[in-house]
């Protein structure tokens, strides 16, 4: 059975109406463009064929009051996040390469070290930009409660995805319902409790404030992307709603391109891309306003030192950062975890106007495995199976669950145990189902099973030391992934992406 204060879920129907269903999905996402690129070694220069996104079948039932709840606990993330960017201070004993993680996390300190050459060369970001998404479990305090608690999971900072897809399978939800009425399977399936998604809008419009913060009309946006993203199309639908609602100017490039196209102009500190005949107007090169970033949160986007050189050449720039390099340390687990001790959020609480006892309450207990000499590794053994252990890392597929910590624990050098936080695990509401629809299945590639809904809420803020801080709570995704499932990264093949009925 299901926690007594969600329905029994998904929906009674017949193999008939399931297949039905299927076909409908899968039409309509890849005629709506919630696609991807299929799997491929090297992916081809220009694209040949798409598949549709993993997708679940229902909408899942989410409590309303909670999802109000998390859209208002955003509001205060985007505050809380701006400030910690901003305590440098926090960030170099905390994240830094001389007394934090970054001692012995050797992404982290490389990170940091790129900051501190630009603060010793006296350069500093006047404004950062912040595309967020802060995610949360369903948990239930105790075995068999009827009471359901909001946690959050995580914290985002850097290449925060899927929200233009998450935009687009709410609508393919509500298609369904439109069609099709779900054939009358829950009276829960209803407009009314559909909510309303407007991510895309809501992102382009935080891109589009750093740009005209920047001020120079004939800028354009850079998007530093991975070679062989098969996730582009998330990406595409925002560089399209930036030319068409906000004419703004999109380009597209790797570190690779990048180590060539990209100059600083000296004095000035302007951020130009030579592209010789790709610009209009026979231009030879372009100035940059802002710089998002959905490539560089994993060690293996910097395979070389060139690499590195490249991200400080662009944080050397006058262009706004989305994020910049000390906005994506603030993201770090490692400060998720600190901001849990009382004395590291109250420094910062007096700078938050509201929200502070919701945003306490929304955390799970957590510790740094180096706590206390041994005491960190000897709780985290002792409670095994009530934890995860997670890295300074990005991109799903890095924790470690219950069983397996123990033997991790074995062979975890005593020095890398301060880059390792333990985190209680939320224990999600039992007895949920979806019909989970995988790309290539046909109409009998919807299958049944037990599932977790995570929700993440999207904001942006744009901010600096001399400015006021403008932020806004700008959408939402859920990602649903079976219950056997540990990880719940959509581009890592772990979930589908989903939507909500407000129950």
């Amino acid at each position: 059975m299901a926690s007594s204060s969600l329905p029994q879920w998904p929906p009674e129907i017949t193999d008939e109406q399931r297949s039905a269903l299927t076909l409908l999905a899968t039409t309509y996402a890849l005629s709506h463009g919630l696609v991807y690129l299929p799997p491929a070694d090297v992916q081809p220069p220009v694209p040949t064929s798409a598949i549709h996104a993993p997708l679940a079948l229902f909408p899942s039932p989410f409590p309303r009051d909670k999802f109000e709840l998390a859209k208002r606990l955003q509001r205060t993330y985007n505050v809380l996040y701006a400030h910690v960017t901003m305590d440098e201070e926090f960030l170099d004993r905390v994240m830094g390469a001389e007394q934090g993680v970054g001692r012995v996390d050797e992404f982290t300190g490389q990170l940091w070290r790129l900051w501190k050459r630009l603060r010793d060369q006296g350069i500093k970001q006047t404004r950062h930009l912040g595309l967020f998404r802060s995610d949360y479990l369903l948990h239930t305090p105790s075995h068999g409660s009827a009471s359901l608690e909001l946690k959050q999971v995580e914290f985002n900072t850097i290449s925060s995805s899927f929200g233009a897809l998450s935009q687009n399978v709410s609508k393919l939800h509500r298609h369904l319902l439109a069609t099709t009425e779900y054939f009358n399977a829950s009276p829960l399936l209803k407009l009314e409790n559909l909510p309303p998604n407007d991510t895309i809008a809501g992102l382009a419009e935080g891109l589009a404030a750093a740009h005209n913060a920047y001020d120079s009309p004939s800028a354009w946006i850079l998007f530093v992307v991975q070679d062989g993203e098969r996730n582009v199309f998330d990406q595409r639908w925002l560089e399209y709603e930036l030319l068409e609602k906000h004419s703004i100017r999109v380009v597209r490039q790797t570190f690779e391109q990048l180590a060539v196209s990209a100059e600083v102009v000296p004095n000035s500190r302007i951020l130009r891309l030579r592209l010789p005949g790709l610009l209009p107007r026979g231009a030879e090169s372009v100035e940059i306003s802002t710089v998002y970033f959905r490539a560089g949160y994993t060690p293996k986007d910097y395979p070389t030192p060139t690499h590195y050189e490249t991200r400080y050449l662009l944080e050397s720039s006058v262009a706004i950062k989305c994020p910049s390099i000390q906005l994506q340390l603030a993201g770090g687990k490692k400060v998720q975890q600190v901001l849990t001790q009382p004395s590291a959020i109250n420094h910062f609480a007096r700078k938050i106007t509201s929200g502070d006892y919701e945003l306490r309450a929304s955390w799970m207990r957590m510790w740094g495995l180096d706590e206390n000499g041994n005491e960190g590794v000897r709780k985290a053994r002792a409670q095994a199976q009530n934890l995860v252990l997670k890295p300074q890392r990005e991109g799903g597929g890095n924790n470690v669950y219950k069983d397996d910590i123990p033997p991790f624990l074995d062979t975890l050098p005593p020095q890398e145990r301060e880059a390792w936080i333990a985190m209680e695990l939320i224990r999600t509401p039992e007895g949920l189902g979806n019909y989970l629809v995988r790309a290539g299945g046909g109409t009998d590639g919807a299958v049944k099973t037990e599932v977790v809904s995570e929700l993440g809420i999207f904001g942006w803020a744009l901010f600096g030391p001399d400015s006021v801080i403008e932020e806004r709570e700008v959408g939402w995704l859920l990602r649903t992934k079976g219950k056997e499932s540990n990880e719940g990264g959509i581009a890592a093949g772990f979930s589908v992406l989903d939507s909500l009925v407000l129950v």
